[in-house]
């Protein structure tokens, strides 16, 4: 197959690529990204030299240049967004125009170069916010947004329903838990706090830390996308969640114990506004449908990232001094 990944230099799609040229040696990608803080090339050191892989710098709302791009694609994996909530709530007009523009842009060239082929990566954070003892998200939770990236997010699956159900574009959806892993932007949760303490800064947790998320380990991630992508039922979408649910605390602490760290690294700082209080995932449709399940425990992943970070301090550091 040839396949057009959109966001391939970012953290997802950059694991993405290399999970999927290792696999699958016959197939050939198209990696369209324009490069913004988020994008690193140097995620993709080893494949840039690949015959089967092709970098493009550009704007997935640039109809002209995804238009040609489409052409002759088998497949669109859909990566591409604005996806740090502090910086939506700072200027959310290029979440905007990323997620929901940029995502209508790629359906509408999918749709007039003979429905190609789409599976469109999102997130838990549209269904909004659960409480401590609520049941987790799941394919049928009504979406509840509660920030300009969660919103913008939301309209993107609506739009990428909206083509399945209008012009039969052969479409899935896959709705994450947070990730983490291997070439992380250091503004993220796990990357950040790792960083810091690797550099003897202290770590910043909003309010009490209290707040819970679910984790999935990226390569768990991507291999669940790779299952919906070979086996998912067109125009369904798939939970994809890391059976890991813990506080921000409880991270923080296990974070701390990795780098024989002590709580006195903590610094309380004032929680995010509009904080959603916890995320949890229900994957039982995949793990049904397509036999999806996480190989990562939190425990495990954590430390096999902890270690990554220390074996790879250049690649961090030129990030975290930007």
């Amino acid at each position: 197959m040839k396949l057009l990944v959109t966001g391939g230099a970012g953290f997802i799609g950059s694991n993405f690529i290399h999970y999927w040229l290792n696999k699958y040696q016959a197939d050939e990608i198209i990696n369209l990204d324009l490069l913004t803080y988020a994008g690193n090339l140097d995620n993709l050191k080893g494949v840039e030299n690949n015959p089967r892989y092709h970098f493009v710098q550009g704007d997935i709302a640039d109809f002209d240049l995804v238009n040609k791009l489409v052409k002759g694609v088998d497949l669109i994996v859909h990566f591409a967004a604005e996806s740090h909530v502090d910086r939506s709530i700072a200027d959310s007009g290029i979440f905007i125009k990323t997620n929901v523009v940029g995502t209508g842009v790629l359906l509408e060239a999918a749709r007039l170069n003979g429905n190609v082929r789409f599976h469109h990566v999102s997130t838990d954070e549209v269904f909004g916010s659960l409480a401590y003892n609520e049941a987790r998200f799941n394919e049928k939770t009504a979406y509840n947004p509660h920030s300009p990236y969660s919103a913008s997010k939301a309209g993107s699956d609506h739009l990428v329903r909206a083509y399945f159900y209008t012009y039969k574009l052969p479409v899935t959806i896959s709705n994450c838990s947070n990730n983490y892993g291997p070439y992380q932007y250091p503004e993220k949760l796990i990357p950040l706090f790792i960083t810091n303490l690797l550099m003897g800064k202290k770590v910043p947790v909003y309010g009490q830390g209290k707040n819970i998320r679910d984790w999935i380990q990226v390569a768990d991630h991507n291999r669940g996308i790779d299952l919906i992508i070979k086996q998912g039922k067109i125009g369904e979408t798939y939970c994809l969640g890391g059976n890991s649910e813990v506080t921000n605390l409880e991270i923080t602490k296990k974070i701390l114990t990795l780098l024989g760290k002590d709580e006195s690294q903590i610094e309380y700082v004032p929680d995010r506004l509009g904080h959603d209080w916890r995320y949890g995932i229900d994957f039982s449709k995949a793990q049904r449908e397509l036999g999806f399940m996480p190989e990562y425990t939190l425990d495990t992943g954590l430390a096999e990232t902890v270690n990554w970070y220390k074996d790879n301090q250049s690649w961090w550091k030129k990030l975290k001094n930007n």
